[in-house]
């Protein structure tokens, strides 16, 4: 059996929206009456998110001081994951296509995600995705999960999940950044980092996972064509 293991955030779903808005509010709020600020398009912040620029670094660049740049970046952490901020979350182009076609291919789909099972329910109901995802194959983290750092804990989500899951002869995990490609690489399963969501080229190939491609579509597309490959050697 073939299995696909991917990511929510970045393959499935664009936060740019969200991520943008919430540096918006976070600017605002820190900001000094009368202060002058310099806010970044979201073109501007987005890169540097993506070249993991430090949240008080984006602060400072936008014209707070440091110690504002300190509030502006806690803030924003207790921000970005909350309700309201949801709703600018959308689809990344031509996953939905990417899950009908994997589905339909008959591969073993999972989705493994640091949202809380909160969040991924919300997502699923806005965009019907749960048709892709059973239950058991859904794996994210408690409404009362205590977080450390993602490189932390998506290893553990992925040693629970390949305890539970029926045993696979192929297993692939998509993912954009380096907690997935650490999960990946720690259980030896084949790691493909996709630069449609919170990491560049540069960062992902840091963590050198096997292949680097543009999106999901083209994950899903590698993983079907390795797979035939395969079924032609023997």
């Amino acid at each position: 059996m073939l299995r696909l293991i991917t990511d929510f955030d970045g393959p499935i779903m664009d936060v740019s929206e969200r991520y943008y808005r919430v540096y918006q509010f976070c600017l605002e709020e820190i900001r000094r009456p009368g202060q002058k600020v310099q806010e970044l398009s979201k073109a501007e912040f987005w890169q540097m998110k993506r070249e993991r620029v430090p949240e008080t670094q984006i602060g400072m660049i936008s014209g707070l001081d440091e110690l504002q740049a300190q509030e502006f970046s806690s803030l924003r952490r207790k921000t970005v994951h909350t309700e309201p901020y949801f709703q600018y979350d959308r689809l990344a182009s031509g996953a939905v296509d990417a899950l009908l076609k994997i589905q339909q291919a008959g591969v073993d789909l999972a989705v493994m995600t640091m949202r809380r099972v909160w969040e991924l329910d919300y997502a699923f109901k806005q965009y019907d995705l749960g048709k892709f995802f059973p239950d058991n194959r859904c794996y994210c983290l408690s409404n009362d999960y205590v977080k450390t750092r993602d490189i932390d804990d998506k290893p553990l989500l992925m040693t629970r999940a390949l305890k539970e899951l029926p045993v696979a002869t192929d297993t692939w995990m998509v993912g954009d950044t380096e907690a997935d490609i650490t999960a990946a690489k720690k259980h030896g399963i084949k790691a493909i980092a996709v630069e449609s969501g919170i990491r560049d080229r540069s960062q992902l190939k840091l963590y050198q996972p096997d292949f680097i491609v543009k999106d999901f579509s083209v994950a899903v597309d590698l993983v079907l064509e390795q797979a035939l490959q395969l079924t032609e050697t023997w």
